[in-house]
């Protein structure tokens, strides 16, 4: 284990890839600050196995908090004082950004702008990083890169375009070191189960498991650049390792569609998935996004990132993992090519 030592700020950190940058960041001898929005139930699962382990030495400490709350948000970085903070928070769903176009701006839009104003006022040397979206580039032509203009096509991708714009302004008019990290799609076993790969992955376990029969799915023809969230969360954390801040498109460079994913999830399960699968009109977007190709070259050329899953890797690993938490037995062929590629990986086993 590396021993940096510095502190670490994530917002979002009970979501898929706020847990596992926690641990890449715990791996690396940070210690980490997550924000978590107080609520009747917990919602820590991601996070539950970091405390489990009795050898793990306590490093990372959880505030509650709400990114509508500056006084909230501007105590807890005054407090703790981090050298790094990661905004992943936000209201992420693009569905579910249409049914509440308000308060996804509040959230994912304005709640940038107040850790950015913080940061400022507070006169620390902190890094920021802001969790930017492939939905911005919406229906622009792929491929796209850092220098594709944004064509927003939700209220998620508007608030998202609008904290991207903040983040380069605060950049530029308080020469702080921000960056923006357009991610396209990254997916894993800790994804939520209302996103779209998720609910096919977990929603085929149950039907081999014989606790459901059909599947209900919207569009199938949109295409979607997918790749591992470990890997990205990797990326997250070399932006802020640079000389200089920057903004970096984070993708695999390969497009499939939603119908491509079920094609492979089923087929590795032995089934059709025609077989089980409804079309329900109520899972269409009013505005869709049709085809994300993301261009990483940068990003490899000066982060020295590449992604290493591919596409028919990913839905193994994921299929594999559901399956496990359906109370079957894995095929193994998910579990086999993540050992391959990562036999030392720095994250605990989903």
């Amino acid at each position: 284990m590396i021993h940096i030592g510095k502190i670490a700020l994530i917002t979002g950190i009970t979501g898929q890839d706020g847990s596992y940058l926690a641990e890449l960041l715990l791996h690396k001898g940070y210690e980490v600050h997550g924000i978590i929005r107080r609520a009747s139930t917990f919602n820590t699962s991601r996070l539950d196995h970091i405390y489990a382990d009795p050898h793990e030495e306590t490093r990372l400490f959880l505030h509650y908090g709400d990114l509508s709350d500056n006084e909230q948000i501007s105590n807890i970085i005054y407090n703790i004082h981090p050298s790094e903070i990661y905004h992943l928070g936000a209201q992420s769903h693009v569905r579910v950004s249409f049914d509440t176009p308000e308060y996804t701006g509040d959230i994912t839009g304005l709640g940038t702008t107040r850790i950015l104003e913080t940061i400022r006022k507070s006169g620390q040397d902190i890094r920021f990083y802001q969790a930017s979206s492939s939905e911005m580039f919406g229906a622009t032509p792929p491929p796209q890169n850092e220098d594709t203009k944004f064509w927003p096509r939700s209220p998620y991708a508007c608030a998202k375009v609008y904290a991207y714009y903040m983040t380069c302004n605060y950049r530029d008019g308080y020469n702080m070191f921000a960056c923006n990290g357009i991610l396209f799609n990254h997916e894993s076993p800790r994804r939520g189960e209302t996103f779209v790969t998720r609910k096919i992955t977990r929603g085929l376990a149950n039907i081999v498991a014989g606790k459901q029969k059909y599947l209900y799915m919207g569009n199938l023809d949109a295409r979607r650049d997918w790749g591992f969230s470990p890997e990205y969360v990797e990326a997250m954390w070399l932006m802020l390792q640079q000389d200089k801040p920057d903004d970096y498109v984070v993708a695999t460079g390969q497009t499939n569609s939603v119908r491509e994913f079920l094609e492979e999830s089923f087929s590795y399960a032995g089934l059709n998935w025609e077989d089980h699968v409804k079309i329900d009109a109520k899972y269409f977007r009013p505005t869709e996004v049709e085809n994300l190709i993301g261009d990483a070259d940068k990003a490899k050329r000066v982060l020295g990132w590449k992604p290493r899953v591919s596409f028919k890797d990913l839905t193994r690993i994921m299929m594999d993992a559901d399956f496990r938490a359906a109370g079957l037995t894995p095929i193994g062929e998910g579990d086999a090519a993540l050992e391959k590629l990562y036999p030392d990986k720095w994250w605990k086993a989903d």
